[in-house]
């Protein structure tokens, strides 16, 4: 009962909503004439609603001046709190025209990591739009599956996580393929780099595990040496540039512009080199057979149109 009570107040202790209305447009235009026209009402309906406002607040809002008015310190700061309440407004007013109104068209809200979706979604989207014209996407990137910010529910996950949240339904999809890319210019330049010790000892593009906490298992160039049975300390200590970031799409795209030797994820830069954009400089690669990535989706939508249309789309792309 407390519950309600409390809610209640809040709802008593609100300004009008038609007051406030006019209030914003005021604000815009810094004018009640310019707000009049845009909400379709007369100047002294305007006049009527932002006095009352006031009353309410116990404050003015606007100074006069000539013309025009001018939003006071107290108008200010409740034009920026009321600006942000009405956007809000709108954009859950239009979803909800779009996903539940007479000609709605279907959303989907997917999440997966800023590299899936630089490397892999973007060069596909296009085919699944020409195929799904009624289907829109919301698409979320995240290092963090496990914390979401409030109001994001994701209709599907792509991640790491065979267990992502409560009430989802997981598809193992592929693990993970680790080898070394570069340019063939850059080989070119560098052939020391068909050796495990000339790339060893080259200009190595690292991809840092900061901020990347949740993921089981990080692979960067020390892992990946070790496992070819060399220490990345053994590298020259006057040597070639050792560049680190936690920015995948940055790594790849820093290898694209011949800057360095790169570890490359298999279904991540696999269509680069089949575009002869990267080669393997070595033919050793890295297979980690006990983790996955995963296709996750809301089990109460299984059956939903939109998701099943995409999750077949999607496996169809994998597959090719």
């Amino acid at each position: 009962m407390t519950k309600h009570a409390n809610a209640d107040q809040m709802l008593l202790k609100m300004p009008s909503l038609r007051a406030v209305k006019c209030f914003v447009a005021a604000a815009r235009h810094e004018s009640f004439t310019r707000a009049a026209e845009t909400l379709c009402v007369t100047q002294a309906a305007i006049s009527r609603q932002i006095r009352e406002l006031e009353e309410h607040l116990g404050t003015a809002l606007f100074e006069r001046v000539g013309r025009s008015v001018k939003l006071t310190p107290a108008g200010s700061i409740f034009f920026d709190a009321a600006q942000v309440s009405f956007i809000n407004l709108a954009q859950a007013a239009t979803r909800i025209r779009k996903d539940y109104g007479d000609n709605a068209r279907r959303t989907l809200t997917l999440c997966c990591t800023p590299a899936f979706s630089a490397l892999w979604m973007s060069r596909r989207l296009p085919s699944f739009f020409d195929e799904n014209p009624d289907i829109d996407l919301d698409l979320v990137t995240t290092q963090n599956f496990l914390v979401m910010e409030p109001g994001v529910y994701p209709d599907v996950f792509i991640t790491k996580h065979a267990s992502v949240r409560d009430g989802y339904v997981s598809k193992t999809l592929f693990h993970d393929r680790i080898y070394p890319v570069c340019t063939p210019s850059y080989l070119a330049a560098h052939p020391e780099a068909r050796t495990l010790e000339g790339l060893r000892d080259g200009i190595l593009l690292n991809l840092s595990p900061y901020g990347r906490s949740q993921i089981a298992e990080h692979v960067d160039w020390g892992v990946w040496l070790a496992i070819q049975h060399l220490d990345i300390d053994d590298r020259p200590s006057t040597g070639s540039h050792y560049f680190n970031v936690n920015d995948y799409s940055l790594l790849v795209q820093m290898a694209l512009n011949d800057q360095g030797v790169a570890l490359g994820w298999d279904h991540l830069v696999a269509p680069l080199i089949a575009e002869g954009r990267l080669v393997r400089p070595v033919p050793q690669e890295m297979v980690l057979e006990e983790t996955h990535h995963y296709l996750a989706y809301r089990e109460e939508s299984a059956n939903d149109d939109a998701l099943v249309r995409f999750r077949t789309w999607f496996l169809a792309q994998l597959d090719s």
